[in-house]
């Protein structure tokens, strides 16, 4: 199968060359981090990653708030449940081992044949860490920046995903983020004036 030949998607070519740089950097310790580090942005893990922030609001209010919970909750329906199915389903943009071919790529896990694009690990990973990084402590905003980085890095590693295939799943986070977290404060605001 031939590489998508369009320049927001191979990049003049860079997409496949990153893919490959990273895909084929291995040792045994860093296979395991990785696989490791991959299944901790699985989006199905969304209701224990919940259960955890509503605990730790309940019992450290300082460090996260309710504003930060529900900009989460509401980011996760919208991105790993609506936008990146619909996307993916839609797009429908071949694994790198389909592309590339199966002796060019390093597979760690188990390989997927379809629907790449965008990356619902790295959406989730994103999502996550953009939705409650806002007014909390530095040592937290840096761990789950790191979170975020490293489940997107092993998404390619790992032999799942192009980069733009992460790139493109982080975007959808950032945006919806965004757009969810000036929602809710425009509501709230208007709430207060009522």
């Amino acid at each position: 199968m031939a590489f998508p030949k369009n320049i927001f998607y191979d990049w003049f070519g860079l997409n496949e060359n990153i893919f490959l740089l990273l895909n084929h950097f291995h040792t045994p310790l860093l296979d395991q981090f990785m696989l490791f580090v991959t299944c901790l942005g699985h989006p199905s893990l969304f209701p224990f990653y919940i259960t955890f922030t509503l605990l730790l609001s309940w019992y450290k209010p300082a460090i996260i708030s309710w504003q930060n919970i529900t900009v989460f909750a509401v980011s996760y329906v919208l991105t790993s449940a609506l936008l990146v199915p619909i996307l993916k389903r839609t797009l429908n943009l071949p694994r790198p081992w389909v592309v590339l071919g199966e002796q060019s790529v390093i597979i760690l896990g188990y390989p997927d044949t379809t629907q790449a694009f965008p990356s619902g690990h790295a959406a989730f990973a994103v999502l996550t860490a953009a939705s409650l990084a806002h007014g909390i402590p530095w040592v937290w905003k840096i761990a789950l920046a790191i979170f975020a980085l490293f489940v997107c890095v092993s998404r390619i590693f790992v032999g799942a995903h192009f980069p733009a295939d992460v790139l493109g799943g982080a975007l959808i986070s950032l945006l919806t983020v965004f757009v969810v977290r000036c929602l809710i404060q425009k509501f709230l605001k208007f709430k207060q004036m009522i």
